[in-house]
């Protein structure tokens, strides 16, 4: 009996949203029942399954190797998860949203933060990585709230759409890989204090969507950009004026 090969991947456009797309050798998608499977990200367990006429081929682009992408568990809608999902902070808590980008994996990697202050006020920063991967493009955006954020202080909740970087920095995943970047990022944020919570990516949560824009800015552009928060004097660490 001849084993099959794997099929490889190749990015496409749904709704106007970038996805990775299951393909034949040749480029074309692979459909069954008119649906192909999909994926958001690289390293997103979630595989869904879009109608093969709304996907768009993007001219160019490369096909990527089936181990580019994590195994998957079938999703059984292709309804992108609800921000329904997200739970509230703590009244009073620092807040952040963070993402990371990889054009390849690996490849031209950053991350993004958005940090909103009790108040409400909301500092963005970006840092580009050079060649890396999306698990260290989102670990490191978790690392950069923490080290951005304020030192002390109010709750703290950072929220990600990695379940991975959840799960070694919280839930005691062995990491494999990036053991020295996952090690700085658990003791970061243990030190802190931070409650880490999954959000759904690419779900129309507006500040992980920010987030994720924050992070291909660094990818597109080179540059990075730290988030800059006022003296810690600043009315801005204490509740809100009722």
């Amino acid at each position: 009996m001849v084993k099959a090969m794997p099929m490889p991947w190749v990015e496409a456009v749904l709704r106007g949203q970038r996805v990775l797309a299951r393909a034949n050798a040749d480029g074309s998608l692979v459909a069954e029942g008119g649906r192909v499977e999909i994926r958001y990200k690289p390293n997103d367990g979630r595989a869904y399954r879009a109608a093969m006429g709304n996907l768009q081929l993007v001219p160019g682009a490369p096909l990527r190797g089936d181990d580019a992408v994590a195994p998957g568990e079938a999703i059984a809608r292709e309804a992108r998860p609800s921000a329904k999902t997200v739970p509230a902070a703590p009244a009073h808590a620092w807040v952040a949203y963070t993402d990371g980008a990889c054009s390849g994996n690996p490849g031209p990697a950053g991350c993004g933060v958005v940090l909103v202050s009790p108040a409400g006020k909301m500092h963005e920063g970006f840092e580009y990585l050079g060649q890396a991967t999306n698990n260290v493009a989102e670990l490191t955006a978790i690392l950069r709230a923490v080290e951005w954020g304020p030192a002390e202080g109010p709750a703290f909740v950072v929220h990600t759409d990695s379940q991975y970087a959840i799960g070694v920095l919280q839930k005691g995943w062995k990491a494999k890989a990036n053991q020295e970047l996952v090690a700085r990022a658990k003791e970061a944020v243990r030190r802190r204090g931070v409650r880490l919570v999954y959000v759904p990516g690419h779900a129309g949560v507006p500040l992980n969507e920010r987030a994720d824009q924050l992070a291909r800015e660094a990818v597109q552009t080179g540059r990075t950009r730290r988030a800059a928060l006022p003296p810690p004097e600043s009315s801005e660490t204490n509740a809100p004026v009722e």
